[in-house]
């Protein structure tokens, strides 16, 4: 039999856009990146990753495909059928036109609240795993890179990746849809770099008296395979609101994710999957659904030869960071302090485990990595290896609903219970979150 590590991929648990130049830029690299882990733990390496480079997925974890209804969209019309049992081909132009009337309506809706984020970051050419690809060498180096950002409040909170203002980030600029430039922009926190769910907050300082158009959000939970979606985002980092439709073609995604040159590789977990073009530039843009509303933000596409595959990160597992960076004005990442393996069938068989779904606690030497962070909330609640974390305050994890996603409802400090599956037996633990490590 094989190696029954060959198979355990951590996707860790706590700690995973630039402005529109105004004449198209070649020099400002695009981003487009991929992480996710779940609460902030030190797992997989992974360097600071500069907006200016385009993440490229490099294998899968454990793709979960799950179907579900059919072309979302169908709402917009149906085509009629005649007595004989014929369909109306008239009536299909008519849908059909209509979908497309509804997208430029959703486009033109949803634009204002879309930026693009050009940032200048300062590096040592030797230690950044990325810049090599832009034909950096060693010392210290100036960077441009360039992504997207979505507007989360009218006096200028904005959410975009963490690899679009990597480590080392100067000075940050936004540029909305009417072209109005801020510079100056502050970073309010952004996830640790070995953290998977890969986020970072903005905020304008000044508006000079603009009020900005903040993005619905939408509830991403809700979002079924098939459905319509459109990404927005700032393409090649030159083309600003460039916007692209698509459907949803997995969720529940598993991949490990890195550079172009595979210098240096992350986890992401419970991602969407989706064919709507997501270019490089696009990380950190919204990917929304046909009401308007975000339900997942742009950050890594597939290369090498893989067409329309690209990942977004479910607006569910950041709406409670939003909720407390508005609430507190900085960045705290609700902490549990494991790292875990999403639990499929196959994995459940390997590990001769009672249940088939959940948020498995490996053996550190399993996985090579301690697995529960020593001193953390997970060990203190007296969790252990082996353990299979089953439920979040009776909510059940599976392939739609992360551990991630239910425990970044919570803010740090509050306190959940967690159902526990252990050595066949179940159990409930009440455990207190802490503060993940930050990036800043």
């Amino acid at each position: 039999m094989a190696d029954t590590n060959d198979n355990l991929k951590p996707a860790s648990e706590a700690p995973s856009a630039p402005t529109r130049p105004v004449a198209a830029t070649p020099k400002k690299a695009p981003v487009t990146k991929k992480v996710s882990f779940e609460v902030p733990v030190p797992t997989m390496p992974a360097g600071p990753s500069p907006a200016t480079r385009s993440k490229l997925l490099n294998g899968a974890l454990a793709l979960l495909v799950v179907f579900g209804v059919g072309f979302g969209g169908g709402w917009l019309g149906a085509a009629s059928h005649n007595d004989d049992g014929s369909t109306s081909v008239s009536t299909q132009k008519t849908v059909l036109t209509s979908q497309g009337n509804l997208i430029s309506s959703i486009a033109k809706d949803v634009g204002p609240s879309v930026v693009s984020v050009d940032v200048t970051t300062q590096t040592a050419g030797s230690q950044n795993p990325f810049y090599n690809l832009y034909g950096g060498g060693s010392g210290s180096q100036t960077q441009q890179g360039a992504g997207t950002g979505m507007i989360l409040s009218s006096d200028g909170l904005i959410l975009t990746n963490r690899h679009v203002v990597p480590s080392g980030t100067t000075s940050v600029s936004v540029t909305l849809s009417d072209g109005t430039v801020y510079k100056d922009v502050k970073v309010i926190g952004r996830t640790n770099d070995s953290d998977s769910l890969d986020v970072a907050f903005l905020k304008i300082q000044d508006l000079k008296g603009k009020t900005l158009t903040p993005i619905k959000v939408g509830d991403s939970s809700k979002v079924a395979v098939g459905e319509s979606v459109i990404a927005i985002g700032n393409a090649l980092g030159q083309f600003q609101n460039t916007v692209t439709s698509g459907i949803i073609s997995g969720y529940g995604r598993s991949v490990t994710a890195g550079d172009e040159n595979g210098s240096s590789t992350e986890n992401l977990d419970n991602l969407f999957q989706t064919d709507a073009a997501i270019n490089p530039g696009n990380s950190g843009g919204p990917l929304v659904n046909l009401n308007g509303e975000v339900i997942g933000m742009n950050t890594a596409v597939a290369g090498e030869g893989a067409q329309n595959i690209g990942f977004a990160i479910p607006i569910n597992d950041i709406t409670g960071l939003i909720t407390s960076v508005k609430d507190t004005g900085k960045l705290q990442r609700p902490y549990l302090g494991v790292v875990y393996v999403p639990l499929t069938d196959d994995l459940a068989k390997q590990y001769n485990l009672s249940v088939t779904r959940g948020a498995y606690i490996p053996s550190s030497s399993d996985l090579g990595q301690t697995t529960i962070i020593d001193g953390g909330p997970a060990q203190k609640a007296g969790l252990q290896e082996g353990d299979v974390i089953t439920k979040v305050d009776g909510t059940e994890i599976n392939e739609t609903t992360s551990l991630t996603s239910l425990l970044g409802k919570h803010k740090v400090g509050d306190t959940v219970t967690l159902t526990i599956v252990r050595d066949g037996k179940t159990i409930t633990k009440d455990v207190t979150l802490g503060a993940a490590p930050t990036s800043n």
